[in-house]
């Protein structure tokens, strides 16, 4: 059982009677949605933190820059280039691991654990000391992210851990140090996500399925960055924020944003 079975009660399906689908469906959301109210309640002072600490970046002419690796790169990818986010908002991007974008896919998952490699893409990163970066691993324990975190901020730049706190003591770290990504950050943002990442069990299916971490973590993020703006507001600073290119006059509002903070931004070169 994961930790918000326990805590909200049995979560186990069955899959008999024709309604078995919807049943499980509605218990996916009901998960999600518990999950999401103990990050809103529990995290909501280091979001505030995390918001702070990238609007103090953005407004001392720092850049940003979001990495995650395999399935934890997609809520990194959801705040780069995004309608209603923050223009400078860069993707770190480590060949082979972004995603599932190499064949075949467990390449991706090996490539998490070999040394040396956090190490070489940031060295040839425009990343530099000042600047902030938010590393996304839901279980903090692979050589990569733990490795990231360590050379950037001995690098000088700042770093935002999101991660998944319980597999610090359900697991064990994959680093030669023995650490896991938590222990090398500046500030520390807690998905709640049980060792596994599985909502659901139920009767005929062997494994625990529905994982809900992606949905957890992405909603994390874009809460702070919404925190982000809103603190540069505070502070008189126009926030440069992205819109729909889907929207008329979308187009022409980021060219000026891109063309303005150019310098900052990566991903347009």
């Amino acid at each position: 059982m994961s930790e918000g079975e326990s805590a909200g009660g049995d979560r186990d399906g069955d899959l008999g009677g024709d309604h078995g689908g919807s049943k499980l469906a509605g218990q996916f959301f009901d998960a999600a949605i518990e999950l999401l109210r103990k990050v809103r309640d529990e995290e909501a002072e280091r979001i505030a933190a995390a918001g702070t600490m990238i609007a103090d970046t953005v407004a001392d002419g720092g850049r940003l820059f979001a990495f995650g690796a395999g399935h934890s790169s997609l809520p990194a990818q959801d705040v780069v280039y995004r309608a209603g986010g923050l223009a400078l908002m860069n993707l770190l991007a480590v060949p082979g691991v972004v995603g599932v974008d190499v064949q075949p896919a467990t390449l991706g998952s090996a490539l998490e654990r070999v040394d040396g490699l956090a190490g070489a893409v940031l060295d040839t990163s425009p990343a530099r000391p000042g600047d902030l970066l938010v590393i996304i691993s839901l279980s903090g324990r692979n050589q990569l992210p733990v490795e990231m975190a360590m050379n950037a901020r001995a690098l000088g730049l700042k770093v935002i851990g999101v991660t998944s706190v319980a597999y610090a003591t359900g697991t064990r770290s994959r680093h030669t140090s023995g650490t896991f990504l938590k222990d090398h950050c500046d500030l520390v943002l807690d998905s709640k996500i049980a060792v596994g990442d599985a909502e659901l069990t139920a009767d005929g299916i062997d494994a625990p399925f529905a994982p809900a971490s992606t949905v957890v973590t992405s909603a994390l993020m874009q809460a702070v960055m919404a925190t982000a703006a809103g603190s540069l507001a505070a502070r008189g600073v126009t926030p440069p924020l992205l819109r729909s290119g889907n929207v008329d006059g979308g187009h022409e509002w980021n060219g000026r944003v891109l063309d303005e903070y150019a310098p900052r931004i990566f991903f347009r070169r």
